[in-house]
């Protein structure tokens, strides 16, 4: 399985439809707000179940502030992270997933990517694919394989 995990499009989605075409086919797609109204044409565009969350840009949208599922094996929580303190680090959200009994969280509002592998909750952040923050500045985003065996495996890509 093929997940393509994505943040911080505002309303720019150019790299987004390049990321698809170019990592396509894809068995999901996992955006982690701050889409800016572009909910329709991300979800007809993917052609593949797509999960989305509100950011603390997207002010006028129905989109759930946080989403858990299950993917594979994985107990999965995909929030935005601006509630959570994620500017300062990623641990106080890594405290409310091991509370959840989440495997691993998906989460953005930084616009720079980290691969967070540890022991108990995965943390991953794709960064942004339109206002990238992080040396060198490149737009970014993180595919997940999720292999035979049932485990996942993670590679960060900029575009």
């Amino acid at each position: 399985m093929k997940v393509l995990i994505v943040s911080d499009t505002h309303k720019r989605n150019d790299n987004f439809f390049r990321v698809l075409e170019k990592t396509s086919p894809v068995d999901m797609v996992i955006h982690c707000g701050d889409i800016e109204g572009s909910e329709y044409a991300i979800a007809e565009s993917a052609g593949c179940p797509v999960e989305m969350v509100a950011g603390n840009n997207d002010f006028f949208t129905t989109l759930p502030m946080e989403r858990e599922f299950e993917l594979g094996k994985y107990h999965v929580w995909v929030t935005h992270g601006h509630n959570y303190y994620v500017s300062m680090g990623n641990e106080h959200l890594k405290q409310e997933a091991r509370i959840r009994g989440v495997d691993i969280v998906f989460y953005g509002h930084t616009h720079r990517p980290l691969l967070d592998l540890g022991d108990d909750v995965i943390a991953i952040n794709p960064g942004s694919l339109s206002y990238p923050r992080q040396d060198g500045r490149k737009p970014s985003y993180v595919l997940m394989d999720i292999d035979r065996f049932g485990e996942a495996h993670f590679t960060l890509r900029f575009v």
